[in-house]
């Protein structure tokens, strides 16, 4: 067992020694970073998947369509804003600086920010169901490419974790073994998609058994679990993140993710109040109205 520990050890010594960050990709006639690479393959490789598997039946492509301009104008804007609010006294003094003001963005305001965006475009365009559903997985799929990026450009990309002695630190380039909070990322997205996956394929079958009652999974329901999922991990995890925490011990991140949080909570417990409703009370509760 411990010598299984020390090859793991040595090998993962060899492979930080043998890695240079940012790791550039070689194409032999030119040199591409890697944040650009993996930032357009996850919106390429996501916006196929998002055609490939949206439910073509309650939505027309037209109106699809227009919902991902709308995520997209709302992401792009929720994304900056919220970075913005990172450090306050840094925007205060940088408030004129063109380079500051377009250096940063984030993933949970871009989410948070696109979410906006997606339903004042469905008011628009007159769409009255949700939408959300078909988008889950193929964001989850397009986060965890991006991120790749993220961990292959190093320090330079500002999403490492704090520094520590634990075996799974890694030297980013600095001499600092720190926590690899974008591998961390990665890990629990596979996961999350994994299981909404199969939720998903479940819903498709026939419904959720829960002991002896089949719960009716409303429309929009993958996506709220997929945005309580990935919005607990983040403020979990930027715990260990190096960035200032000015708010009462909370940095912008979580402040967001807790904003976040209420919402879909508040969702999902209507959900689920009304899963667990018995027969003799949906009757009594239509013929109140």
């Amino acid at each position: 067992m411990w010598k299984l520990i020390l090859h793991y050890v040595s090998d993962q010594a060899q492979v930080e020694a043998a890695m240079t960050f940012p790791v550039w990709i070689d194409l032999g006639f030119i040199k591409l970073h890697p944040h650009a690479v993996f930032e357009a393959m996850a919106y390429f490789i996501g916006f196929r998947v998002y055609l490939h598997t949206r439910s073509k039946n309650k939505l027309p492509i037209q109106q699809g369509i227009w919902v991902i301009v709308g995520a997209i104008l709302g992401a792009a804007i929720g994304s900056k804003v919220l970075y913005w609010l990172e450090d306050p006294q840094q925007l205060m003094k940088n408030w004129n600086s063109y380079t500051y003001l377009m250096e940063g963005k984030t993933i949970v305001g871009g989410l948070l920010g696109g979410l906006i965006g997606v339903e004042w475009m469905k008011k628009r365009v007159g769409i009255t169901r949700s939408t959300g559903d078909d988008m889950a997985l193929p964001i989850i799929l397009g986060m965890a490419i991006g991120r790749i990026g993220c961990f292959l450009t190093g320090l330079d990309d500002h999403t490492y974790g704090t520094p520590t002695s634990m075996i799974m630190g890694i030297d980013f380039g600095d001499g600092i073994p720190r926590h690899p909070t974008q591998l961390y990322e990665i890990l629990f997205l596979l996961l999350l998609g994994g299981l909404l996956l199969r939720w998903k394929r479940r819903i498709r079958e026939g419904g959720i058994q829960v002991r002896t009652t089949s719960l009716t999974i409303p429309d929009g329901t993958v996506f709220q679990l997929f945005m309580t999922g990935y919005l607990s991990f983040r403020f979990a995890v930027d715990f260990i993140k190096p960035t200032p925490h000015p708010y009462l011990g909370l940095n912008n991140i979580q402040l967001a993710c807790l904003a976040g949080l209420v919402y879909y909570l508040v969702l999902l417990n209507k959900w689920l109040g009304k899963s667990h409703r018995s027969p003799k009370e949906e009757y009594n509760s239509v013929n109140q109205k």
